[in-house]
């Protein structure tokens, strides 16, 4: 038997290969299971808005030896559903009884002028190091737009790493240049953060207002060059710094997969996380459309990946092992937006009722980011309790 073989090492990739070989080992069954990923590290993606981003991932050896999950440290390139293989940049190929896809999301560049040339992002620990990079260059270069930076997209991401941008160039700058700095945050929708709905607003507001970033809503971005940005009704703003934050889209690797897709490239799975009219393809975390519950599809985030990766895992394992499938659903949901020196916002629900806004509330916020998403350490058991499925069922 070939087993389980999981393509991706983030959140979902992870949990999927822990509760797989947690499964399979519970059945008393010898089926291998087998995580491919481009490098060794998992990135804390959740955390590329803050400062440090190269100290922002962490090794995935030290998890997957001790559990027995093979690890395979290669790019993969291609799949073939038909011959049950996934190709490898190497040129070998890996045979699977099994496929859980889990390679997450990637952000292609903005379909505006000079973007893929001039725009940073923070959407993958290469691109928010390279961002870093270049703010550390900027900060001797005395260039008069050097300490403007200019954001574009006020969903989550962009709105965390405009609460948190003065303290990142506080790192570089120094503390009085960071304060002098311009900070500027362009949402094309005409409220900032339109996915948080009317609950959190004012506190968004609040928070960016307190933290002096300047939001212009309603606003489109024409043309993006070195020194700065020209709006769509042609008014410049001079930056030496422009980053995107919005795009999102499936990985270019479930091109592979046929199948039914979302709009933002998702396969679209059924409730065990098959991909549907697909034999023995699962697909898990952002490259996956999944519903949570009745009413709503899972979000192309971190909460919701590391659940889903769980359930892709035990039900890929049940499987082979000829066991009941478990449904995936997401037991609840709730956010945790950063806002810089202001704090931080908790709200539960899809509709976002605010539970707390305070030092509570940053406090949550900082467990998450530096304890809860990382993954566990220790042996086998403690690995393999850390990652299974809760009693709330994530």
């Amino acid at each position: 038997m070939t087993g389980i073989v999981i393509v991706g090492g983030g959140f979902a990739g992870l949990s999927a290969a822990a509760v797989a070989k947690d499964e399979i080992r519970a059945a008393g069954a010898d089926i291998p299971v087998t995580l491919v990923s481009k490098d060794e590290y998992i990135v804390i993606r959740p955390r590329l808005y803050e400062r440090d981003p190269e100290t922002l991932r962490a090794p995935l050896p030290p998890v997957l030896g001790p559990i027995g999950v093979d690890f395979v440290v290669k790019p993969a390139t291609a799949i073939d559903t038909a011959a049950k293989t996934v190709s490898l940049a190497d040129g070998s190929a890996l045979s699977y009884d099994r496929l859980v896809l889990a390679t997450g999301s990637e952000m292609p560049p903005l379909p505006v002028k000079g973007a893929a040339e001039h725009a940073f992002d923070i959407d993958s620990y290469d691109g928010a190091v390279k961002l870093d990079r270049h703010l550390a260059s900027l900060a001797k270069s005395g260039k008069p737009e050097s300490d403007t930076v200019v954001i574009i997209g006020g969903g989550m991401t962009g709105i965390e790493l405009a609460a948190e941008m003065r303290p990142r160039l506080a790192v570089h700058f120094g503390e009085a240049a960071a304060e002098r700095a311009r900070v500027v945050l362009i949402e094309r929708a005409d409220v900032i953060g339109p996915e948080f709905g009317e609950n959190p607003r004012p506190i968004i507001e609040q928070a960016l207002a307190k933290t002096r970033v300047e939001v212009r809503l309603g606003t489109k971005v024409a043309e993006i060059a070195p020194g700065g940005v020209k709006l769509e009704d042609g008014t410049p703003i001079d930056a030496a710094t422009t980053v995107v934050t919005v795009g999102l889209r499936a990985n270019a690797l479930t091109a592979c997969i046929p199948g039914e897709r979302d709009a933002a490239g998702r396969l679209v799975v059924d409730e065990n996380q098959r991909v549907r009219g697909v034999e023995a393809v699962y697909a898990t975390g952002d490259v996956a459309h999944a519903q949570a519950d009745e009413g709503h599809a899972a979000l192309m985030s971190c909460q919701h990946a590391r659940t889903m990766g769980k359930y892709a895992g035990l039900n890929a394992a049940h499987d082979l092992l000829g066991l009941p499938f478990r449904p995936y659903r997401q037991a609840d949901y709730t956010t945790c937006l950063d806002l810089g020196p202001f704090g931080a916002l908790f709200t539960t629900g899809w509709d976002r009722q605010i539970k707390n806004a305070s030092d509570e509330a940053k406090a949550r916020k900082r467990a998450i980011n530096t304890q809860w998403i990382y993954p566990p350490k220790g042996g086998a058991e403690e690995i393999f309790a850390g990652l299974r499925i809760d009693e709330r069922g994530r």
